[in-house]
């Protein structure tokens, strides 16, 4: 997962993460990666619309999300 974390920070590439938080509670979240450290990532979250902070270990899945073209 480093490696797709640290390729949305130098594509400037939202993510899709699957998060589970301290209540075990699961939640999908769209975030695009200010910073990462040994222990959490600090994103911006488009789903509740702020900065947050994520521990890594808590995010179980993450996938790139792609520009798509849209019309006729």
């Amino acid at each position: 997962m480093d490696f797709l974390l640290r390729k949305a920070i130098e594509e400037a590439t939202p993510l899709k993460i699957i998060y589970i938080d301290r209540q075990t509670r699961l939640s999908e979240r769209v975030i695009t990666i200010e910073s990462i450290n040994a222990t959490h990532v600090r994103a911006y979250c488009q789903t509740k619309r702020g900065i947050r902070m994520f521990r890594r270990e808590n995010i179980l899945s993450a996938g790139m999300i792609r520009n798509r073209k849209f019309g006729a």
